[in-house]
């Protein structure tokens, strides 16, 4: 196949197009190296892809439809993989028109190539865990639980990717499967995220800080078992007109002081914690039932937190080193 993937520069981006190039695929990669973190970051991930055989990066946003309608108009392109978005609960706070651009307007300007493609068979979207908003005590969310109460404007506009998605489908007949991730980490990962930062400031002697008092608990998910679950349903798009949604997580939530107890042992050193209050836009436990996915594709997370956290520092310290 030949699989246009957009956000190619990012985290779970460049690990996709890894695994699809390990397996002889072509890859077209897309991504603009936003500032939103460090762009050499981004490009040390896309520097591991550029020497492949069957691997072209394009610089472009997913928000110019011409660029857009021009890559995917290729006849060789079976399937794309739609990741780029701009991500970060906190960010759209102070950022919102960023996430208008890149997840409403990016997201409808992939849909738009799509349907004029002549050969693209499936399109696989990111979308969000955030999309169920904040619940307690339910156990594990499923992708048939109640999606209308948005806690922040990311979450809103990774739900509105999803209805439009669910428009297009109907109307032009394409397959699409959108997936909501839940928290990915490993080596590679977003300096935005929790363990990556707490990594840093442990390292350097500095405080962490610790939201929701510590209290708060996410289905961590190792970015191996995230790529195994794209690819499987990238491979298998539903009958014409289908838009399906799943969750990708790993079925275990496991409680921010765990994290961090598991950071610690790693790095050998103990963090110096300053409790919060919860942020606004975030929630207490994010919690996947997988029956779906798996059911499709036999997905079956496989790295837990205790293997996963360790593989991350050595990473960590072979990148940044001291």
């Amino acid at each position: 196949m030949t699989v246009i993937v957009t956000g190619a520069a990012g985290f779970i981006g460049a690990a996709v197009c890894d695994r699809l190039l390990s397996r002889g695929d072509r890859v077209v990669g897309v991504d603009t190296f936003n500032a939103y973190y460090d762009p050499a970051l981004k490009r040390a991930r896309v520097a591991r892809l550029q020497d492949r055989p069957g691997f072209r990066m394009v610089e472009a946003d997913v928000a110019d439809v011409a660029a857009m309608a021009a890559l995917v108009a290729d006849p060789d392109v079976t399937g794309v993989v739609h990741l780029a978005a701009q991500a970060g609960v906190r960010y759209s706070i102070d950022n919102p028109f960023a996430y208008e651009h890149s997840n409403l307007a990016g997201h409808l300007s992939v849909l738009e190539a799509c349907r004029h493609a002549p050969s693209v068979r499936h399109l696989v979207y990111a979308s969000s865990s955030s999309v169920y908003g904040d619940r307690v005590g339910s156990g594990a969310f499923s992708e048939d639980d109640p999606t209308d109460h948005p806690v922040s404007l990311y979450a809103a506009t990774k739900r509105s990717g999803e209805l439009i998605s669910q428009s297009y489908a109907s109307l032009y007949g394409f397959p699409m499967s959108g997936l909501r991730f839940f928290t990915v980490y490993g080596p590679w990962g977003r300096p935005d995220m929790a363990y990556f930062s707490f990594t840093r400031k442990i390292l350097a002697g500095e405080p962490i800080e610790v939201f929701g008092q510590g209290k708060m608990a996410r289905d961590f998910t190792y970015i191996d078992d995230i790529v195994d679950g794209v690819v499987g349903v990238l491979d298998r798009p539903g009958p014409a007109g289908s838009h399906r949604l799943f969750n990708i997580g790993d079925n275990r939530p496991i409680g921010l002081m765990r994290m961090i107890e598991l950071l610690e042992t790693a790095l050998g050193r103990t963090a110096d914690k300053v409790f919060l209050p919860m942020q606004a836009g975030d929630v207490t436990e994010t919690y996947a039932d997988i029956s779906r996915l798996h059911d499709l594709t036999g997905y079956a997370p496989q790295v837990k937190l205790e293997e996963g956290i360790p593989r991350f520092v050595d990473w960590y310290r072979s990148f940044y080193p001291a």
